[in-house]
Protein backbone atom coordinates (compact mmCIF):
# COMPACT_ATOMS: atom_id res chain seq x y z
CA UNK A 1 0.00 0.00 0.00
CA UNK A 2 2.85 2.35 0.84
CA UNK A 3 4.34 1.80 -2.62
CA UNK A 4 1.01 2.59 -4.32
CA UNK A 5 0.62 5.74 -2.22
CA UNK A 6 4.13 6.81 -3.15
CA UNK A 7 3.48 6.17 -6.86
CA UNK A 8 0.17 8.05 -6.68
CA UNK A 9 1.92 11.00 -5.04
CA UNK A 10 4.70 10.85 -7.66
CA UNK A 11 2.18 10.89 -10.52
CA UNK A 12 0.36 13.83 -8.94
CA UNK A 13 3.64 15.74 -8.44
CA UNK A 14 4.70 14.95 -12.02
CA UNK A 15 1.48 16.42 -13.47
CA UNK A 16 1.82 19.47 -11.22
CA UNK A 17 5.41 19.92 -12.36
CA UNK A 18 4.40 19.78 -16.04
CA UNK A 19 1.78 22.48 -15.46
CA UNK A 20 3.95 24.58 -13.12
CA UNK A 21 6.88 24.56 -15.58
CA UNK A 22 4.61 24.97 -18.60
CA UNK A 23 7.03 26.66 -20.99
CA UNK A 24 9.89 24.27 -20.28
CA UNK A 25 7.49 21.34 -20.58
CA UNK A 26 6.20 22.76 -23.86
CA UNK A 27 9.77 22.97 -25.15
CA UNK A 28 10.33 19.31 -24.27
CA UNK A 29 7.02 18.25 -25.84
CA UNK A 30 7.80 20.24 -29.01
CA UNK A 31 11.22 18.61 -29.22
CA UNK A 32 9.70 15.14 -28.84
CA UNK A 33 6.91 15.93 -31.34
CA UNK A 34 9.23 17.14 -34.10
CA UNK A 35 11.64 14.24 -33.81
CA UNK A 36 8.87 11.63 -33.46
CA UNK A 37 7.23 12.89 -36.67
CA UNK A 38 10.50 12.23 -38.50
CA UNK A 39 10.89 8.90 -36.68
CA UNK A 40 7.32 7.89 -37.66
CA UNK A 41 7.96 8.74 -41.32
CA UNK A 42 11.23 6.77 -41.24
CA UNK A 43 9.49 3.76 -39.63
CA UNK A 44 6.69 3.81 -42.24
CA UNK A 45 9.25 4.07 -45.06
CA UNK A 46 11.47 1.29 -43.66
CA UNK A 47 8.56 -1.10 -43.06
CA UNK A 48 7.19 -0.49 -46.57
CA UNK A 49 10.63 -1.09 -48.08
CA UNK A 50 10.93 -4.29 -46.05
CA UNK A 51 7.45 -5.38 -47.18
CA UNK A 52 8.22 -4.61 -50.82
CA UNK A 53 11.49 -6.52 -50.56
CA UNK A 54 9.71 -9.57 -49.13
CA UNK A 55 7.06 -9.43 -51.87
CA UNK A 56 9.79 -9.28 -54.52
CA UNK A 57 11.57 -12.18 -52.85
CA UNK A 58 8.38 -14.25 -52.85
CA UNK A 59 8.08 -13.83 -56.63
CA UNK A 60 11.71 -14.64 -57.37
CA UNK A 61 11.75 -17.94 -59.22
CA UNK A 62 14.48 -20.04 -60.76
CA UNK A 63 13.22 -21.41 -64.07
CA UNK A 64 14.92 -24.69 -64.98
CA UNK A 65 14.64 -25.72 -68.65
CA UNK A 66 15.24 -29.41 -69.37
CA UNK A 67 16.70 -30.96 -72.54
CA UNK A 68 14.29 -31.74 -75.36
CA UNK A 69 15.06 -35.45 -75.27
CA UNK A 70 14.52 -35.86 -71.51
CA UNK A 71 12.63 -39.00 -70.43
CA UNK A 72 10.06 -39.43 -67.65
CA UNK A 73 12.61 -41.27 -65.55
CA UNK A 74 15.19 -38.51 -66.01
CA UNK A 75 12.59 -35.90 -65.06
CA UNK A 76 11.97 -37.80 -61.79
CA UNK A 77 15.71 -37.98 -61.11
CA UNK A 78 16.08 -34.23 -61.70
CA UNK A 79 13.13 -33.56 -59.41
CA UNK A 80 14.73 -35.60 -56.62
CA UNK A 81 18.01 -33.71 -57.06
CA UNK A 82 16.26 -30.31 -56.91
CA UNK A 83 14.23 -31.39 -53.88
CA UNK A 84 17.39 -32.42 -52.02
CA UNK A 85 18.94 -28.94 -52.23
CA UNK A 86 18.85 -27.23 -48.82
CA UNK A 87 17.92 -23.78 -50.15
CA UNK A 88 14.92 -25.00 -52.18
CA UNK A 89 11.60 -24.08 -50.54
CA UNK A 90 9.19 -25.34 -53.21
CA UNK A 91 9.01 -26.20 -56.89
CA UNK A 92 6.47 -26.80 -59.64
CA UNK A 93 6.97 -28.99 -62.69
CA UNK A 94 5.39 -27.90 -65.96
CA UNK A 95 5.52 -30.05 -69.03
CA UNK A 96 5.94 -28.47 -72.45
CA UNK A 97 2.26 -29.23 -73.12
CA UNK A 98 1.23 -27.28 -69.98
CA UNK A 99 3.55 -24.42 -70.90
CA UNK A 100 2.04 -24.29 -74.38
CA UNK A 101 -1.51 -24.25 -73.03
CA UNK A 102 -0.67 -21.47 -70.54
CA UNK A 103 0.94 -19.32 -73.24
CA UNK A 104 -2.03 -19.82 -75.56
CA UNK A 105 -4.42 -18.69 -72.82
CA UNK A 106 -2.37 -15.59 -72.05
CA UNK A 107 -2.05 -14.23 -75.59
CA UNK A 108 -3.89 -14.51 -78.90
CA UNK A 109 -0.58 -14.02 -80.73
CA UNK A 110 1.00 -16.97 -78.90
CA UNK A 111 -2.14 -19.00 -79.53
CA UNK A 112 -1.93 -18.43 -83.29
CA UNK A 113 1.81 -19.11 -83.51
CA UNK A 114 1.81 -22.21 -81.30
CA UNK A 115 -1.13 -23.75 -83.15
CA UNK A 116 0.96 -23.77 -86.32
CA UNK A 117 3.81 -25.65 -84.64
CA UNK A 118 3.83 -29.39 -84.26
CA UNK A 119 5.59 -31.17 -81.40
CA UNK A 120 8.88 -31.52 -83.32
CA UNK A 121 9.03 -27.83 -84.27
CA UNK A 122 8.06 -26.43 -80.87
CA UNK A 123 10.95 -24.71 -79.01
CA UNK A 124 9.16 -25.17 -75.68
CA UNK A 125 10.77 -27.29 -72.99
CA UNK A 126 9.72 -29.11 -69.83
CA UNK A 127 10.48 -26.85 -66.89
CA UNK A 128 10.78 -26.68 -63.11
CA UNK A 129 9.88 -23.41 -61.39
CA UNK A 130 11.88 -23.30 -58.17
CA UNK A 131 11.45 -20.95 -55.20
CA UNK A 132 14.30 -20.59 -52.71
CA UNK A 133 14.36 -20.03 -48.94
CA UNK A 134 17.15 -17.46 -48.94
CA UNK A 135 17.23 -15.17 -51.99
CA UNK A 136 20.75 -14.04 -51.15
CA UNK A 137 21.87 -17.58 -52.04
CA UNK A 138 19.76 -17.78 -55.21
CA UNK A 139 22.81 -17.45 -57.47
CA UNK A 140 24.62 -20.37 -55.80
CA UNK A 141 21.46 -22.50 -55.90
CA UNK A 142 20.93 -21.74 -59.60
CA UNK A 143 24.52 -22.78 -60.37
CA UNK A 144 24.05 -26.08 -58.53
CA UNK A 145 20.84 -26.81 -60.47
CA UNK A 146 22.54 -25.92 -63.75
CA UNK A 147 25.06 -28.72 -63.19
CA UNK A 148 22.34 -31.38 -62.88
CA UNK A 149 21.96 -33.99 -65.60
CA UNK A 150 19.51 -33.13 -68.43
CA UNK A 151 19.28 -29.48 -67.39
CA UNK A 152 19.57 -27.30 -70.46
CA UNK A 153 19.32 -23.72 -69.19
CA UNK A 154 18.70 -22.03 -65.83
CA UNK A 155 17.31 -18.51 -65.58
CA UNK A 156 16.32 -16.34 -62.60
CA UNK A 157 16.88 -12.78 -63.83
CA UNK A 158 20.51 -12.95 -62.83
CA UNK A 159 22.31 -9.64 -62.65
CA UNK A 160 19.19 -7.56 -62.13
CA UNK A 161 18.00 -9.73 -59.21
CA UNK A 162 21.40 -9.59 -57.52
CA UNK A 163 21.47 -5.79 -57.85
CA UNK A 164 17.91 -5.48 -56.49
CA UNK A 165 18.74 -7.62 -53.45
CA UNK A 166 21.81 -5.51 -52.65
CA UNK A 167 19.90 -2.25 -53.23
CA UNK A 168 16.93 -3.16 -51.03
CA UNK A 169 19.21 -4.53 -48.32
CA UNK A 170 21.12 -1.23 -48.30
CA UNK A 171 17.91 0.84 -48.17
CA UNK A 172 16.62 -1.24 -45.24
CA UNK A 173 19.85 -0.73 -43.30
CA UNK A 174 19.89 3.01 -44.01
CA UNK A 175 16.27 3.55 -42.93
CA UNK A 176 16.75 1.54 -39.72
CA UNK A 177 19.94 3.50 -39.08
CA UNK A 178 18.05 6.78 -39.54
CA UNK A 179 15.37 5.65 -37.06
CA UNK A 180 18.01 4.72 -34.47
CA UNK A 181 19.92 7.99 -35.01
CA UNK A 182 16.73 10.03 -34.61
CA UNK A 183 15.88 8.26 -31.37
CA UNK A 184 19.35 8.99 -30.01
CA UNK A 185 19.04 12.65 -31.07
CA UNK A 186 15.64 12.79 -29.35
CA UNK A 187 17.14 11.42 -26.12
CA UNK A 188 19.95 13.99 -26.29
CA UNK A 189 17.56 16.91 -26.86
CA UNK A 190 15.18 15.78 -24.14
CA UNK A 191 18.00 15.35 -21.63
CA UNK A 192 19.05 18.95 -22.25
CA UNK A 193 15.54 20.42 -22.12
CA UNK A 194 14.59 18.47 -18.99
CA UNK A 195 17.93 19.49 -17.48
CA UNK A 196 16.67 23.09 -17.48
CA UNK A 197 13.49 22.04 -15.71
CA UNK A 198 15.41 20.10 -13.08
CA UNK A 199 17.95 22.88 -12.54
CA UNK A 200 15.09 25.25 -11.73
CA UNK A 201 14.04 22.89 -8.92
CA UNK A 202 17.38 22.20 -7.27
CA UNK A 203 16.35 23.84 -4.01
CA UNK A 204 13.20 21.71 -3.73
CA UNK A 205 15.22 18.56 -4.43
CA UNK A 206 17.85 19.49 -1.81
CA UNK A 207 15.08 19.99 0.77
CA UNK A 208 13.68 16.53 -0.10
CA UNK A 209 17.15 15.06 0.42
CA UNK A 210 17.60 16.86 3.75
CA UNK A 211 14.32 15.50 5.14
CA UNK A 212 15.49 11.99 4.35
CA UNK A 213 13.85 11.26 0.99
CA UNK A 214 15.48 8.32 -0.79
CA UNK A 215 16.92 8.52 -4.30
CA UNK A 216 13.94 6.49 -5.54
CA UNK A 217 11.47 8.97 -4.01
CA UNK A 218 13.27 11.93 -5.57
CA UNK A 219 13.77 10.40 -9.03
CA UNK A 220 10.36 8.78 -9.51
CA UNK A 221 8.37 12.03 -10.12
CA UNK A 222 10.92 13.13 -12.73
CA UNK A 223 10.80 9.77 -14.53
CA UNK A 224 6.98 9.87 -14.54
CA UNK A 225 7.17 13.48 -15.76
CA UNK A 226 9.35 12.27 -18.63
CA UNK A 227 6.73 9.62 -19.45
CA UNK A 228 4.01 12.28 -19.50
CA UNK A 229 6.06 14.56 -21.75
CA UNK A 230 6.78 11.62 -24.07
CA UNK A 231 3.09 10.68 -24.19
CA UNK A 232 1.98 14.25 -24.96
CA UNK A 233 4.77 14.61 -27.50
CA UNK A 234 3.61 11.51 -29.37
CA UNK A 235 -0.01 12.68 -29.86
CA UNK A 236 0.64 14.84 -32.94
CA UNK A 237 2.97 12.27 -34.60
CA UNK A 238 0.32 9.56 -34.06
CA UNK A 239 -2.38 11.74 -35.67
CA UNK A 240 -0.08 12.55 -38.60
CA UNK A 241 0.87 8.87 -38.94
CA UNK A 242 -2.75 7.67 -38.88
CA UNK A 243 -4.47 10.23 -41.10
CA UNK A 244 -1.42 11.05 -43.21
CA UNK A 245 -0.77 7.45 -44.20
CA UNK A 246 -4.48 6.85 -44.90
CA UNK A 247 -4.53 9.86 -47.24
CA UNK A 248 -1.22 8.80 -48.83
CA UNK A 249 -2.47 5.25 -49.40
CA UNK A 250 -5.76 6.41 -50.95
CA UNK A 251 -4.07 9.03 -53.13
CA UNK A 252 -1.72 6.47 -54.69
CA UNK A 253 -4.40 3.72 -54.65
CA UNK A 254 -2.20 1.38 -52.64
CA UNK A 255 0.74 1.47 -55.07
CA UNK A 256 3.80 3.70 -55.34
CA UNK A 257 4.86 4.64 -58.90
CA UNK A 258 4.04 1.14 -60.18
CA UNK A 259 1.62 -1.71 -59.40
CA UNK A 260 4.72 -3.72 -58.55
CA UNK A 261 5.48 -1.46 -55.56
CA UNK A 262 2.55 -2.25 -53.29
CA UNK A 263 2.12 -0.27 -50.08
CA UNK A 264 1.18 -1.93 -46.80
CA UNK A 265 -2.57 -1.76 -46.16
CA UNK A 266 -3.43 0.92 -43.56
CA UNK A 267 -5.14 -1.42 -41.10
CA UNK A 268 -3.72 -2.66 -38.78
CA UNK A 269 -0.44 -1.13 -39.98
CA UNK A 270 -1.20 2.43 -38.78
CA UNK A 271 -2.17 1.16 -35.33
CA UNK A 272 1.06 -0.82 -35.04
CA UNK A 273 3.16 2.19 -36.07
CA UNK A 274 1.17 4.44 -33.69
CA UNK A 275 1.87 2.10 -30.77
CA UNK A 276 5.55 2.01 -31.70
CA UNK A 277 5.66 5.84 -31.82
CA UNK A 278 3.89 6.15 -28.45
CA UNK A 279 6.22 3.53 -26.95
CA UNK A 280 9.28 5.36 -28.26
CA UNK A 281 7.96 8.68 -26.93
CA UNK A 282 7.30 7.32 -23.44
CA UNK A 283 10.55 5.35 -23.30
CA UNK A 284 12.64 8.25 -24.57
CA UNK A 285 10.96 10.60 -22.08
CA UNK A 286 11.77 8.21 -19.22
CA UNK A 287 15.37 7.74 -20.35
CA UNK A 288 15.82 11.48 -20.86
CA UNK A 289 14.47 12.33 -17.39
CA UNK A 290 16.38 9.57 -15.61
CA UNK A 291 19.60 10.53 -17.38
CA UNK A 292 19.15 14.22 -16.59
CA UNK A 293 18.50 13.53 -12.90
CA UNK A 294 21.41 11.13 -12.57
CA UNK A 295 23.98 13.14 -14.51
CA UNK A 296 23.20 16.69 -13.55
CA UNK A 297 21.90 16.39 -10.00
CA UNK A 298 24.25 13.60 -8.91
CA UNK A 299 21.40 11.62 -7.31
Amino acid sequence: MKLFRMLGRSIRDAFKSVIRNFYLSLASISCITITLIIVAVAIIASLNVENFTKEIEKDLTIVVFLDNDVTEEEIEDTEKSIKSLTNVESYIFKSKTEVKKQMQEESEVFNTVLNNWDENESPLKDTFQVKVKDVEKISATAKRIEKLNKVSVVRYGEGMVDKLIVAFSSVEKVTYGIVLALILVTVFLIVNTIKLTISARKDAIEIMRLVGASNFTVKTPFIIEGMILGLFGSIVPVLITTYGYLAFYKHFEGHLFSPLIELIKPEPFIYTVSLIVIGIGILVGMIGSASAVRRYLKI
